[in-house]
């Protein structure tokens, strides 16, 4: 491998995507003591467009294109994300060779005034930025009024501590990274909130044929993270994942085992259907094909096709 002189990795501008890119840089100074390592901050598109929610605006890919862009003129040698951010299929020219240790991946419950969904009254408002959560939430919650919240997560707590939502609900990853673990109410279980693909972890993207780029962060890689990720990630593309699709995946490794749990359903959550499988996890995308391919035959497409009519 050789040794790189100088190292700039690509990231959004808000305060945990620069969190996140400073955390890779610091391991990638200790990996490589004598090189220097750089953040090149870039505002994206999805961060500019805060008054209409994801789904409308054209999908995740919205938070990485310029760091794509800024990789393929030279400026950039790799990008951080949160791995919920990727799209489900690749851009053609990119590799992720990289999906570090997951921090906590469940959604968080976040109220000043109450302290998980079970004490939230009819008609509490409750701001969320993703149609899983919403799907979920209007299924189990359907006393709840759920309204969009967009924006990064200061701006997220703020809305709420001006009184615009009872509640919110946020990635404890988010959160926990940023030092505002005191913010959160309650963590939910995965029956409560099946997490995203994906969600927790970081993944670090570089252009295919940057095997010098790829060799300096392989060690970043954590296997029983990549896993779990790679099964989520393949069962969510085989459904069609994107943001126009309230879908859920989410894998542990258990006895040596992968355990893969998913759902699919229609936003207002009247129509869902969720299972789950185990299997070897050197097999993981595999078993995420087969859980897709299950649901399939439990009724997903009609959801999905229900969700292609509505576009």
């Amino acid at each position: 491998m050789t040794t790189p002189s100088r190292i700039v990795i690509a990231s959004r501008e808000s305060r945990l995507a620069m969190w996140q890119a400073e955390h890779v840089q610091a391991r990638l100074g200790t990996l490589h003591p004598g090189a220097e390592v750089v953040i090149l901050g870039m505002t994206t598109q999805g961060d500019q467009i805060l008054d209409r929610p994801l789904a409308e605006i054209g999908g995740k890919g919205l938070f990485i294109k310029e760091l794509e862009v800024a990789m393929q003129e030279g400026r950039a040698d790799l990008a951080v994300h949160s791995m919920k951010d990727v799209p489900m299929e690749m851009p053609e020219g990119f590799l992720l060779p990289v999906i570090s240790a997951r921090e906590n991946p469940r959604d968080a419950f976040v109220s000043n005034k109450y302290v998980g969904l079970d004490e939230l009254p009819e008609g509490a408002i409750v701001g969320t930025s993703s149609l899983r959560r919403e799907a979920l939430l209007r299924s189990r919650y359907p006393h709840l009024e759920i309204k969009s919240l967009r924006g990064n997560l200061d701006t997220r707590l703020r809305k709420l501590d001006e009184g615009q939502y009872d509640a919110i609900i946020l990635a404890a990853a988010g959160l926990i990274r940023l030092g505002l673990k005191d913010r959160i109410k309650t963590i939910l279980t995965p029956e409560q909130s099946l997490p995203a693909p994906g969600q927790g972890a970081l993944g670090i993207e570089v252009l295919n044929g940057r095997a010098d780029a790829a060799a300096w962060v392989a060690p970043l890689n954590d296997p029983e993270t990549a896993h779990c990720v790679k099964a989520e990630r393949a069962f969510s593309r085989a459904l069609g994942g994107s943001c126009q699709v309230p879908l859920g995946g989410y894998a542990i490794l258990e006895n040596g085992q992968l355990w893969l749990r998913g759902f699919v359903s229609t936003p207002d959550g009247q129509q869902m259907v969720q299972g789950e499988i185990r299997g070897n996890p050197d097999q993981d995308e595999a078993l995420g094909r087969q859980l897709a391919d299950t649901l399939r035959q439990q009724g997903a497409d009609a959801i999905l096709a229900r969700l292609a009519d509505c576009k």
